[in-house]
């Protein structure tokens, strides 16, 4: 599947400003990044670094006045989402170096607190793969996905308490269920194609297998069209921006991803 993917931010800089920026993908397993253009107006120097996740981060400083980010990309993904009931956990002292620190709590993923609701939620269910699968069923059925319901991230303890949220808490509460049964999870940020309504997404991935494997508990069922833009343990881990000085929000904000023909 080919998509193109959009997003455009504009702001109101009242003092030159301090932005790290997250808004490039990058090519890997399941996508493939063909061709891009990132914007800045006015044009100021941006510089770019891989963040410890390997994530594509750009610095700069916002010049008082109007600014605008615009950025759009091509991008070849997977024509399905990969499934694997049946894949098996994966024991600790053999996972791969860079995925043990995916096993530890964190901001907003404190899995320490959920060691006994994890093995209660997946008690039927074999090591590995189908407990994820059955944690992503669990909050479908019992955490209530509401876009817009909150402005700032719920950890997995409040998003537990409260019973409703966005997609980003939805996903810190996966993510702490699977890291309480060693099962190592991430945070993944970026686009979704024909999500309702149209904005960057937030889901999960865990590691079972010998892999990663997506796994989203706003969506009713398994869809293709995810574009990754950054990984990291939580939401504090793949901001698509943070900027440091005066609170700054967005004026406006418009992200768009449509189908398009190969070339």
């Amino acid at each position: 599947m080919w998509l193109k993917t959009q997003c455009e931010l504009k702001f109101e800089i009242e003092i030159p400003t301090t932005f790290i920026l997250m808004l490039r993908p990058r090519s890997g397993e399941q996508q493939w990044i063909s061709s891009e253009e990132y914007l800045i107006s006015p044009s100021i120097s941006v510089y770019e670094f891989t963040d410890d996740f390997g994530n594509l981060c750009q610095r700069l400083v916002a010049p008082a006045g109007d600014f605008t980010i615009s950025t759009s990309a091509r991008i070849m993904t997977a024509d399905t989402v990969d499934m694997l009931p049946g894949g098996a956990f994966v024991d600790v002292h053999c996972l791969p170096d860079n995925v043990l620190k995916y096993l530890l709590p964190s901001r907003y993923c404190e899995s320490d607190r959920f060691n006994t609701m994890a093995k209660e939620i997946t008690a039927n269910q074999l090591p590995g793969y189908d407990q994820v699968a059955e944690i992503e069923r669990w909050l479908r059925s019992n955490i209530q996905f509401s876009p817009g319901s909150s402005l700032l991230p719920l950890s997995a303890v409040e998003i537990n308490q409260a019973g409703v949220g966005v997609c980003r808490d939805l996903s810190h509460l996966g993510i702490a269920l699977c890291r309480s049964l060693s099962i190592p999870a991430r945070m993944v940020v970026g686009y979704l194609h024909n999500l309702e309504p149209m904005d960057l997404h937030a889901w999960f991935e865990a590691f079972v297998a010998g892999r990663w494997y997506i796994f989203d508990a706003t969506q009713a069922s398994k869809q293709s069209g995810y574009v990754s833009i950054g990984y990291g343990r939580d939401a504090a881990d793949v901001a698509i921006y943070n900027q440091f000085g005066p609170p700054v929000l967005p004026t406006d904000q418009k992200v768009s991803v449509e189908k398009i023909q190969p070339g």
